[in-house]
């Protein structure tokens, strides 16, 4: 982000440019600012008026000159303007024309540094793009949270964020030096903190915006719910590879974990690795990550390489907050590979 001051110069600047009777040219005027500065441009310390069809700035603040003709020629000013200050560009404009400048010639001066420096000036000005962006837009939490919005962009010239909540520009206290713009912070959320929150990244070169929906609810005391079908009983080949998934629906990110039925107790070597479910003894295994997904909910797998008949039995997949736990079970069918050994 761009810290707020007057206007300054990005770049290297050529203060001589040249143009060629009858051809369009264009003057940049390569400054930075926030707030956005307010273009003004001068021929011979004179205002340019509207009056003049084929003068013209740009939205970028570039002065664009179409059919360019002799009389164009002189000492023209960009005067960059904002709240905190103002900074001044001169150029001067050289007309060549026909009788004066052959084609070799004009070509020379087109490869010129003059021109070079314009053109590199040019390139590296750039309207804003988003560099990172999160998948998920409808954002739900708890009355008392906080909520981190990020809307990380860049550009050139650098671009300044605002932020508007249900359109209206909000008022932000925190000291930019060490909190970014790209960043809305948000504490204690109340239930009339909820709306939609759009940054707006801008400069010159254009603008671009991205919008949150914030959704801000009661603490309700409820325990995980598991969506169904999952998990779901499935099969596999002795030697192949099996998965379970576990979807989990949760105010609040819920701890999921995947757990075995002992079917021997004498086949387990550490008896505290076992917690007991509804009165059955079960095995804890090693748990993958949690993907939280667009719609809220919570989802996990569990993966079984080189399945063996010791692999096959109940599953349980079990999701806990807060408040309590809820859970559902599956089987896992492993198949005789011997049998199939046998057939062949």
């Amino acid at each position: 982000c761009v810290f707020s001051g007057p206007p300054q110069v990005i770049g290297k600047v050529n203060h001589r440019h040249i143009a060629k009777v009858g051809h369009n040219t264009k003057l940049l005027c390569p400054v930075e600012a926030d707030p956005l500065p307010l273009m003004l441009w001068k021929k011979n310390g004179q205002n340019i008026p509207n009056g003049w069809t084929r003068f013209k700035v740009s939205k970028e603040g570039q002065l664009r000159i179409k059919q360019v003709e002799m009389d164009d020629a002189g000492t023209y000013e960009c005067k960059a303007i904002n709240g905190f200050g103002n900074i001044k560009i001169n150029y001067s404009l050289i007309v060549v024309g026909n009788a004066n400048c052959d084609t070799t010639a004009y070509s020379k001066l087109e490869n010129s540094d003059i021109y070079s420096s314009q053109l590199e000036i040019e390139k590296r000005l750039a309207a804003p793009t988003f560099t990172e962006l999160p998948k998920k837009d409808h954002i739900v939490k708890p009355v008392g949270s906080s909520v981190r919005l990020k809307c990380r962009a860049e550009g050139n010239p650098r671009p300044h964020v605002a932020w508007y909540l249900n359109n209206h520009l909000l008022e932000i206290d925190e000291d930019p030096s060490k909190h970014p713009q790209w960043i809305l912070k948000l504490q204690n959320v109340k239930e009339t903190d909820s709306g939609q929150y759009t940054c707006r990244v801008s400069n010159r070169l254009g603008e671009i915006n991205h919008t949150y929906t914030l959704e801000v609810i009661e603490k309700i005391n409820t325990k995980p719910v598991l969506i169904a079908p999952h998990p779901m009983n499935t099969s596999v080949e002795y030697g192949g590879t099996a998965s379970f998934q576990c979807r989990v629906r949760s105010i609040v990110q819920p701890h999921i974990q995947w757990l075995k039925r002992v079917e021997d107790m004498d086949a387990i070597p550490n008896q505290n690795t076992t917690i007991e479910v509804k009165g059955q003894k079960f095995v804890v295994l090693k748990t993958g990550e949690v993907w939280n997904r667009p719609d809220g909910t919570y989802v996990n797998k569990l993966l079984i390489s080189h399945a063996t008949q010791s692999d096959a039995g109940m599953y349980i997949c079990l999701g806990a907050n807060t408040v309590g736990y809820n859970f559902k079970s599956a089987f896992l069918t492993v198949s005789s590979g011997m049998f199939n050994f046998l057939l062949w």
